[in-house]
């Protein structure tokens, strides 16, 4: 009989371990050279990092009221548009109200001819109401329209006068 043949055992090599620490992930350190920088390009230097922080402030600021005048032209445009909007509804009822007593004037009338003349002098009413009310209208997005670029016009002309 033959013997079962043994394998030869070779000790498993350990894996070296992998450089984790930040050290390896550093940049090298290198010396800087040791050299006086001249007076007049310091100052140079100086003037443009002063120079850079004015602007930055004046720019910081323009922002600001940009943002803050948006958000009162927002704020009137949208009660201005809200307002209208209530003008509107208001006008549709006094108009429906108005063809709702011309409809129960109507069937009170005892004849043809005062139908007519019920309905002639309500078409009268009705046109004048009807051209007040457009014009009311009319003279209130007027204003809201004023009242909401009046702002930003202004800004404009601040922004500009400034900037000169």
């Amino acid at each position: 009989m033959t013997e079962p043949q043994t394998a030869a055992v070779t000790p498993k090599a350990k894996p070296k371990p992998v450089a984790t620490s930040a050290s390896a992930f550093e940049m090298p350190k290198f010396e800087m050279p040791k050299m006086e920088v001249p007076a007049a390009f310091r100052e140079v230097a100086e003037k443009g990092v002063a120079q850079a922080k004015e602007h930055y402030e004046k720019m910081k600021s323009a922002a600001e009221d940009a943002t803050e005048m948006l958000e009162e032209t927002y704020a009137t445009a949208s009660k201005g548009c809200s307002d209208y909007g209530l003008k509107l509804v208001e006008t549709a009822k006094a108009n429906s109200n108005a063809a709702f007593d011309l409809f129960g004037e109507l069937l009170t009338a005892k004849s043809y001819s005062e139908v007519v003349e019920l309905y002639t002098a309500y078409v009268r009413a009705q046109f004048d109401t009807v051209s007040a009310q457009a014009k009311e209208l009319a003279d209130h997005a007027q204003k809201v329209a004023t009242e909401t670029v009046e702002p930003i016009k202004e800004s404009f002309t601040s922004a500009f006068s400034k900037a000169a």
